[in-house]
């Protein structure tokens, strides 16, 4: 018997949150009937959705393959209720204006809100919209941002969580770096190579700590800005991580150790819980969630 509705929303809920916790507060269930309810839908399905660990729930390849059908159901669903809530939507939509701000890690706020926020100011001539771009975590609840975009999903706090997307991350180098360079053709040549990259002590997220992936040590040449870091390898400084998304912006870079290292991680769109019912908000976060997603897979390639 395939599972119903319900059971699809709040499997999305847990994978999308990572943590019983967190989807526990978006849908307004307690987390021990969330947990439940998810080992009964493995139970109906007969296969292992999650990775269950202390630090919170991973998908496995079969919980990923659910994710994105659940997620297509959930567009499907949506485009067949956009008739009936139409009228209701366009006044929502009518009334998009005032000031809304935007927290975001600045590789984001760099190389996809502009062009993002640009097109929703264009469609929405009423809003004001402010891009707040900096390298730690935001604190909604001193109302830093209305919404913040999050490069893993907060466990603690009255917040809700929403994956937004995937994004890739590779190794790049400048074609002026590499021409003087020594060879580079396996994750151990890098010992030979300047790396850039972040300024150890100021990680702020343990999802920012690429180089440790790659067993890399030293770090020539460092920033707490995703920015700089992008612009000293331009300028033939060495070698780094790079966001598959902002290669467009440095046209000079190429992508390096292709075969031997490759990195995905995710965007989140965190929000207050007490926000959720502000239909003005709701609204500017699907329509930020939306377009952030489209536009990293533009550009990535992948449409």
């Amino acid at each position: 018997m395939p599972p119903h509705w319900d059971d699809l929303r709040l499997f999305l809920a847990v994978a999308r949150a990572e943590t019983l916790s967190a989807a526990a507060k978006a849908v307004r269930k307690d987390a021990a009937t969330l947990g439940r309810r998810v080992a009964r839908l493995e139970r109906d399905l007969d296969v292992v959705l999650f990775r269950k660990s202390p630090q919170g729930y991973a998908l496995t390849e079969a919980g990923v393959r659910l994710r994105d059908r659940a997620e297509a159901a959930e567009v499907a669903l949506r485009a067949a209720t956009e008739g009936i809530a139409g009228a209701g939507q366009a006044e929502v939509d009518a009334g998009l204006t005032g000031q809304v701000r935007i927290g975001a890690p600045d590789g984001c706020a760099n190389y996809v809100l502009p062009q993002v926020c640009a097109a929703l100011a264009g469609e929405h001539p009423g809003l004001d919209i402010q891009i707040v771009a900096l390298p730690r975590v935001f604190n909604l609840s001193r109302r830093e941002a209305d919404l913040a975009i999050g490069v893993s999903a907060p466990t603690a706090g009255q917040l809700t969580v929403q994956r937004i997307t995937d994004y890739r991350l590779h190794f790049a180098a400048s074609q002026s770096y590499l021409a003087d360079a020594p060879p580079l053709d396996a994750l151990d040549d890098l010992h030979h190579h300047r790396v850039v990259g972040y300024i150890p002590d100021m990680i702020f997220d343990r999802e920012l700590d690429y180089l440790a992936d790659a067993g890399v040590s030293r770090v020539a040449l460092a920033s707490n800005s995703v920015a700089v870091q992008l612009n000293m390898l331009r300028q033939g400084g060495g070698v780094g991580v790079v966001h598959d998304f902002a290669l467009p912006f440095a046209p000079g870079l190429r992508r390096v150790l292709n075969g031997d290292f490759s990195l995905s991680r995710s965007f989140y769109l965190i929000r207050h819980q007490s926000d959720t019912r502000d239909a003005r908000l709701n609204r500017v976060a699907e329509l930020l969630v939306h377009a952030v997603r489209t536009e990293v897979m533009r550009l990535e390639g992948l449409i």
